[in-house]
């Protein structure tokens, strides 16, 4: 039997400094909590130190390890949380060189042999890896674990075949909940991403057909759509609900897709009279739905939905991968069906894509303008890891930095060589897009006047936007 530690980095080095830092989602790790069962059930221990909502001290991380004194260390992170996870990798290393360690998550996938190499991790999980940890726990044999990176006798490092995707995802253990300690993430609760507490991510289907080239989802997912089955979907929310949840973080790339399904997932929760919040928080896209999907939604405890507009420029949409049928004219119906529902719309606007021009740029800007929504969020495109657009960079070589810390959405820098434009030209069109879409468009704080007397919720908007003023009003 081993003792099994699991790690998550701090979230507040990486969003201290931004915006973002009032809306962080300091909730359990879906991921960590979907790999545990698995161990649990070989016979292993298992602990987890999610660092998410805490400073990384190294000092007081050092002791927590050794306190535990943990046979497999196991961490995950994405791409800006990754010079963390070296960090505390070096410091596994320093406590016993004997500890196992193991690497997984979003970068690891996109850049596994990489990963291995710089963080010097024993072994790095890529692509699909739930059952994989509770292998390696196990003490199997490197050489016959698929989807690891490894080194051979000599050292070498070699890359295993991959795991297959998983075909069922009812086969999926239902998160273990029990190594987290609810009350602390509720200390954190932000009230602009949530309205009940605690929170959880919760996950109905896995993959994406579409081929948007700044989305690297298709390294820890893949290609294609798999979903639960309704039965399955409400009764893990019933699940998580006996653990205390009471609000849910939908994290499907592509929820409603599949139309009548969502519709059969939210008779389900009215009829079962579930009594839960719940939103898409990943982003959907404007070219699924109905209104009758949308007012099933509502009357099932959704309130907010995000989506993922990208840009105003049905050109720059259809070439960027999203299909052809995500046009501006689908956002706009969308929109107005969700509203018409009562449903908050959160809208993700991107400048800077490979595609885009100054023209566009402006279209993106226009359209954010006009379109009615409660939040926003614009950013410059981020060329990650394991992206087509990573690749298309680094190939033209018009990558700036492989410094992972400034590969943020909430924190910009010159990262890369756009083909066409100036990085000062994104900038100008990024800083205007805020004063466009937000602080001179009056229709804007309207909408957040109305919406705040009618949810009760003004005062919540009052609180954030002083301690945004008062933080600096850095976006």
């Amino acid at each position: 039997m081993a003792r099994v530690l699991l790690i998550n980095p701090s979230y507040k080095v990486t969003y201290a400094s931004t915006m973002a830092r009032f809306g962080v989602p300091f909730y359990p790790v879906l991921s960590l909590a979907t790999i545990i069962p698995k161990v649990k059930a070989s016979g292993h221990e298992v602990q987890v130190i999610d660092l998410c909502y805490e400073d990384f001290n190294v000092a007081r991380l050092r002791d927590r390890i050794k306190a535990w004194r943990p046979d497999v260390v196991g961490l995950t992170g994405t791409t800006p949380l990754f010079s963390q996870i070296r960090t505390i990798v070096k410091l596994v290393r320093e406590i016993s060189p004997d500890i196992v360690t193991v690497g997984g998550g979003p970068h690891c996938s996109a850049l596994p042999e990489q990963s291995l190499e710089e963080a010097g991790f024993d072994f790095v999980c890529f692509g699909e890896g739930d059952f994989t940890l509770a292998q390696i726990a196990d003490g199997r044999d490197s050489a016959g674990i698929p989807g690891i990176v490894r080194r051979d006798g000599t050292g070498r490092t070699v890359k295993n075949l991959p795991n297959t995707w998983l075909k069922d995802l009812d086969e999926l253990p239902y998160p273990s909940w029990d190594e987290f300690n609810l009350a602390q993430y509720e200390r954190y609760w932000s009230r602009l991403i949530a309205r009940r507490k605690p929170v959880a991510f919760f996950e109905t289907t896995r993959g994406c057909v579409f081929s948007c080239n700044y989305c690297g989802s298709k390294n820890t997912v893949g290609r294609g759509f798999r979903k639960k089955s309704v039965a399955r979907v409400i009764d893990e929310l019933k699940y998580s609900k006996r653990h205390g949840f009471r609000e849910f973080f939908i994290v499907d790339d592509i929820f409603t897709t599949d139309v009548p399904r969502v519709k059969e997932i939210c008779e389900a929760i009215i009829r079962e009279d579930l009594d839960i919040a719940w939103s898409c928080a990943n982003g959907i896209r404007v070219d699924s739905g109905d209104q009758e999907m949308f007012t099933l939604m509502r009357r099932a405890g959704c309130y907010k939905v995000a989506f993922g507009f990208e840009s105003g420029d049905d050109r720059v949409l259809k070439e960027f991968g999203k299909g052809g049928r995500a046009t501006v004219e689908a956002a706009r119906s969308t929109v107005a069906m969700a509203r018409k529902a009562d449903i908050d719309v959160f809208g993700f606007f991107m400048v800077g894509l490979l595609q885009d021009t100054a023209e566009s740029m402006a279209k993106t800007i226009e359209l954010g303008r006009e379109l009615q929504t409660d939040v926003l969020k614009i950013s410059i495109s981020v060329p990650f890891p394991g992206t087509p657009m990573y690749a298309e960079l680094k190939s033209k070589g018009l990558l700036n930095h492989f410094d992972w810390d400034k590969y943020n959405v909430y924190n910009p820098q010159r990262l890369y060589q756009h083909p066409t434009l100036s990085w000062e030209t994104i900038d100008r069109y990024y800083k205007l897009a805020y004063r466009r879409m937000v602080l001179t468009n009056p229709a804007f704080y309207y909408r957040r006047l109305r919406h705040g007397l009618r949810t009760g919720e003004f005062f919540y908007d009052v609180y954030y936007f002083l301690r945004f003023v008062l933080a600096g009003a850095k976006i």
